[in-house]
């Protein structure tokens, strides 16, 4: 199988990272806002990271597979 165009991989993190983003900071946004923004940074990227590894990625890999390769 071909690896997927650069541009529809783009989009396809782009479609998982913005609403995680979104509902992480909405969610966390009053507990961490006083915290420097390297700590704010840490905490944020530390859910985020594992949660597109394991979660969004593969679930959009699954729904968007066909799209991505052809």
């Amino acid at each position: 199988m071909k690896p997927p165009k650069k541009w529809k991989f783009a989009l396809m993190v782009w479609i998982a990272i913005y609403p995680a983003i979104t509902l992480a900071s909405f969610l966390l946004g009053d507990l961490i806002k006083d915290l420097a923004l390297p700590v704010r940074t840490f905490i944020m990227t530390g859910i985020l990271v594992p949660l597109m590894v394991y979660v969004l990625l593969p679930l959009l890999r699954k729904l968007f597979g066909a799209w991505l390769h052809t």
